[in-house]
């Protein structure tokens, strides 16, 4: 009786030390205290300005219906969103990467245009698609804005000419870096935005004299170009478009709701071994703050992660449904100290200083 009490003392305490040592590895494994991004406070965020250096609104109680043009605060600059002068002033200002949405036109291009519909910000009826790229070439972008709900119009008749077109936008920003967001679920968009990047990529400049990271070719030489161009690329949009995307573009970095669930479930899984799943390498990524928290090895150990893997993580403020970005000096509280992944913002001339 007191061997068989004294062998289940000792089995117990082992079970104790078998549990003691995998929480350790856990902890070591997953503390940012010993990564290279905690010791490291002069590498700054990746900063990505959504639609541009645009005008901002109130976000309590916005729905897929709230017509955001009609409730913009006072204007404190004179940018309007999804426009090349826009991205310049992003750019100019401090942003890494500029957010941008895309809409299919009647004849088959993509105009940089936040809403199907038009009524919103312009002063034409109907959808983008009703319309010729050079059709929506004659509208006011500007027409509908309004900070004291219609007393004013503070950008009527300053937008007009100003809706580019996808080639436009990446034509004029070459070595620019941007996120497009196809504004549908339709497979039709993904299948054209997959012709117009591989044309785009194949329509890379590779006949100069630079050096091609030793490229003895020809071949070689528009393989990296290419390869380069598109590395610019992210994007992110319905499940069905991304998916016809990945499938045409596999080294392209995209974002759907779906690719999102499949990654971070696999990695709420396995991530606390340090096991980055396929479905996170060489992909982009946003999630709020609010949830980002309970990821294995957040924040440095996940990033170091994040970035070995080729792929690009950014926070976004709120809850994420209404592209809520961090605004203000106070918003950049809530970041963790020496954080090196993306940061969102609506308002890139307020927070690029800070860094």
């Amino acid at each position: 009786m007191a061997n068989s009490s004294k062998k289940k003392r000792l089995y117990q305490r082992k079970i104790v030390w078998v549990l003691a040592v995998i929480v350790a590895f856990v902890f070591l494994n997953n503390s940012s205290f010993l990564t290279r991004q905690a010791w490291h406070a002069d590498e700054r965020p990746l900063l990505l300005a959504h639609r541009g250096l645009a005008q901002t609104f109130p976000m309590e109680g916005i729905t897929g219906e709230t017509n955001t043009a009609r409730r913009i605060y006072e204007p404190e600059h004179p940018y309007l969103e999804n426009t090349i002068p826009s991205m310049e002033a992003a750019f100019l200002a401090g942003a890494d990467i500029v957010e941008l949405d895309v809409q299919r036109t009647k004849d088959g291009q993509l105009a940089v245009f936040h809403d199907a519909e038009l009524g919103y910000r312009t002063e034409a009826k109907g959808s983008v698609k009703d319309y010729t790229m050079q059709e929506l070439k004659t509208l006011d972008a500007g027409y509908g804005y309004t900070a004291d709900q219609g007393v004013t119009y503070p950008f009527r008749g300053k937008g007009i000419g100003l809706i580019p077109s996808l080639d436009e936008v990446l034509s004029h920003f070459p070595e620019r870096s941007f996120l497009i967001h196809i504004k549908s679920n339709d497979p039709q968009d993904g299948a054209l935005l997959a012709e117009y990047l591989k044309k785009m990529a194949d329509g890379s400049d590779s006949t100069s004299d630079a050096d091609f990271s030793g490229s003895n070719s020809a071949s070689e030489a528009d393989e990296s170009s290419s390869a380069d161009r598109l590395a610019r690329i992210c994007v992110y949009g319905g499940n069905e478009p991304i998916a016809i995307l990945k499938e045409e573009l596999p080294n392209l970095r995209v974002m759907s709701r779906a690719t999102t669930k499949k990654a971070f479930i696999s990695y709420i899984a396995l991530g606390w071994t340090g096991y980055i799943p396929p479905s996170m390498k060489n992909a982009f990524f946003y999630l709020p703050l609010r949830y980002a928290r309970f990821l294995w090895g957040w924040p440095h150990r996940f990033i170091q992660r994040i970035k070995a893997a080729g792929s690009i993580f950014v926070i976004v403020a709120g809850d994420g449904a209404w592209s809520e970005g961090f605004d203000t000096v106070e918003d950049l509280q809530q970041i963790p100290k020496n954080y090196a992944g993306g940061i969102w913002t609506n308002r890139i001339d307020r927070i690029a200083p800070m860094f």
